[in-house]
């Protein structure tokens, strides 16, 4: 141990060698990595290994090593407040990473591997590195019939955008069964978010209308239909993979996003597509395109996902999520989210039927 090393290398070295001036090494390395009881210790064992050096060569009493005496305990002094100050801050880290765990649970419910006639995964990166959740937002809702999905991104990232998200999951949540079209529930979507964000406003230009908004899509795969049907509110369009090469779903008229729809009339036709067994979406956020690496060039999402056509929905999105952290060899500096979906056979569907999803 360093601290009774000083001791003993003084008894061997020449009188006009000291070590007592390495004793702060140990300590500081304490006050990094330990606890306070620890420091504390470490601090009254460097204190014990001056006054044995001290004691050694009969200099205890000397103006010299009572100073050094005098600068440990200030310095191991200053060193357990430090220390007790990093504790407070690591337990208020906890409890807001707790906090923000159950944020996460309630908001931003774990999707099911499967629903109705699909399989899927997901995987979620708030872009502020102490939090769990952010500007983007997902949820599925099993509705008579059918499977219902939204994706969606927020205006604004991180924990400022938390209300937005809980406003549109809440209102998804809600219509999403009670409504037997797409844009039924598209329409009374963009009321409830409409309503909410209206209710919001206090005089906040950041919140007056137009200025708060959610970019999102919206999907529903029938159970008995080799088909699904998508409403963009403005939102990134999906990938489908049906055998060929990956084909962006652009939707001809998109919606305005969500909380803008009460600027324009808006008619919510759905996009109806071919989906069948075999077939894969992928949804994602532009936290996942915008991804930049060090030349500032943007992820090749559709690049990746022709290369990795042939993985299953859980392989393919850990292979992203894998990708796209290299890409950026850092953190990134968006939200993103990120879902891929697989449209089961007829065998998968009798036994997932088995099974009920609800959000």
């Amino acid at each position: 141990m360093p601290i009774v090393a000083v001791p003993v290398a003084d008894w061997f070295l020449p009188p006009n060698v000291h070590l007592a001036h390495l004793l702060v090494i140990p300590l500081a390395l304490a006050a990094a990595i330990a606890d306070t009881r620890r420091t504390a210790v470490t601090a009254l064992l460097a204190l014990a290994a001056l006054v044995v050096a001290g004691a050694e060569r009969r200099t205890l009493t000397t103006e010299s090593v009572l100073v050094q005496m005098l600068s440990l305990v200030l310095f191991s002094a200053l060193l357990l407040f430090t220390t007790r100050l990093r504790e407070r801050h690591q337990r208020q880290l906890a409890i807001v990473r707790r906090i923000s765990e159950a944020a996460q649970s309630v908001l931003l419910r774990p999707l099911p591997r499967r629903a109705g006639a699909v399989s899927l995964a997901s995987t979620y990166v708030a872009a502020e590195t102490e939090a769990r959740i952010g500007g983007d937002l997902y949820a599925l809702v099993r509705a008579p019939g059918a499977t219902r999905l939204i994706i969606g991104d927020a205006r604004g990232k991180g924990l400022g955008a938390i209300g937005d998200i809980e406003t549109v999951l809440g209102a998804f949540r809600f219509n999403a069964h009670r409504h037997s079209t797409l844009s039924g529930l598209a329409s009374a979507l963009e009321s409830d978010v409409c309503w909410d964000l209206g209710q919001a406003h206090h005089g906040d230009p950041a919140e007056w209308p137009g200025e708060r908004f959610v970019t999102a899509a919206v999907l529903e795969i029938p159970d008995d239909q080799p088909c699904a049907r998508l409403i963009s509110f403005g939102h990134l369009p999906p990938l489908l993979l049906h055998g060929g090469p990956v084909t962006p779903l652009e939707v001809s008229a998109p919606a305005p996003p969500l909380g803008l729809g009460a600027l324009t009339e808006t008619e919510y036709a759905p996009l109806t597509f071919r989906f069948a067994p075999g077939d894969r979406l992928v949804l994602y956020t532009d936290g996942v395109t915008e991804a930049r690496d060090c030349m500032g060039g943007f992820y090749p999402l559709v690049e990746r996902v022709t290369a990795w056509a042939d993985q299953r929905p859980d392989a393919l999105v850990r292979r992203i999520g894998a990708d796209l952290r290299a890409h950026t060899g850092g953190p990134l500096a968006d939200d993103m989210a990120l879902i891929v979906l697989q449209r089961e056979g007829a065998r998968v569907r009798a036994r997932i039927s088995e099974n009920r999803w609800v959000s």
